[in-house]
């Protein structure tokens, strides 16, 4: 079966809810990148997406709601702090870890957690809003490479997705920022499209956890494992690229102000290298290079999601 992509229209949303509901997965666009949906109550639904994705069981998933209402009903606990980020971020790129309700224990991390966000895109909020129910949803793309910012990134990576709702380019193209709430101090989980420096605004301190950890071991949340977001090509990270050997069949990424002949040339913002990060990512892999140079980023706290992506394509 090849998947289809449709136009996220009333008859496009309609048939997205009819595959969810009965137990199937959409594909679907979010702020940060695209999220293959599942029922987050259907044991089913949820094995097709680690099927789908050949995604490891102690791997878990993140569970997308359409207000805080239902964000609360997922949670056994719902911190105070949790109320105060989702006032100033949801709908958007964060994600909190919560202890989990006990009527969810299939969905989440093998403990008592689970991790949940409402996202910034109107059509994920129609399909979530249309379907009235919480959507588990991780990266539609194989597990291990690079994330999807288009439909057609979704096709390419998973071409059995029944079906794929096509919302145009992620605005942020990288995941979101995964906070835990269940420990003393709000413990960062995985960087992401939200930088540190707006959430401490909020909650104060933030600790922040060695965010690799073992493969087989379970963990309260996606993007910790040593090897993530990879191309098919080799990704090499230098110190600088403009002195860097570079054999046959190489592509080369690198932002403003270092600059190589036929590079791929991204912003020296760092929000706007993010949003194109994965594209520039696919696009060297479709070019049939078996090698990426890439040119270290910046080593400063609004480049950490980046380094923490690229540090992950790199692994061997």
């Amino acid at each position: 079966m090849t998947g289809r992509i449709v136009r996220p229209d009333d008859a496009g949303i309609a048939e997205a809810v009819a595959l969810l509901r009965a137990e199937s997965v959409v594909a679907f666009p979010t702020e940060t990148v695209y999220g293959l949906g599942a029922d987050a109550f259907s044991p089913k639904a949820i094995g097709e997406v680690y099927r789908l994705k050949n995604r490891p069981s102690w791997n878990p998933l993140i569970v997308h709601v359409a207000d805080v209402a239902a964000a609360r009903s997922l949670a056994a606990e719902w911190p105070v702090t949790a109320d105060r980020l989702a006032a100033a971020f949801w709908p958007g790129p964060l994600t909190m870890v919560v202890r989990r309700a006990a009527h969810l224990s299939g969905v989440g991390a093998d403990n008592d957690t689970i991790a949940i966000r409402i996202p910034a895109h109107d059509v994920a909020l129609r399909l979530l809003a249309a379907c009235g129910l919480p959507l588990a949803a991780p990266s539609a793309n194989r597990s291990e490479s690079i994330s999807p910012t288009t439909a057609e990134h979704v096709l390419r990576s998973l071409p059995d997705v029944p079906l794929v709702l096509d919302g145009g380019p992620s605005s942020w193209g990288i995941e979101s920022t995964v906070l835990d709430l269940t420990t003393p101090a709000p413990t960062l989980l995985r960087p992401g499209a939200l930088g540190l420096r707006a959430l401490r605004d909020v909650t104060g301190a933030i600790a922040v956890r060695d965010t690799e950890t073992t493969d087989g071991v379970a963990r309260p949340s996606p993007g910790m494992s040593r090897r993530h977001y990879a191309p098919r090509a080799t990704l090499h990270l230098v110190p600088d690229v403009r002195s860097a050997e570079i054999p046959e069949k190489t592509g080369i990424l690198t932002y403003e102000g270092a600059e190589v002949p036929d590079a791929e040339v991204l912003s020296a913002d760092p929000r706007e290298y993010a949003a194109d990060l994965y594209a520039a990512l696919h696009r060297l892999d479709d070019s049939g290079v078996e090698t990426i140079l890439v040119q270290a980023p910046p080593d400063a706290e609004d480049w950490l999601a980046i380094r923490d992506r690229l540090g992950r394509a790199a692994a061997k």
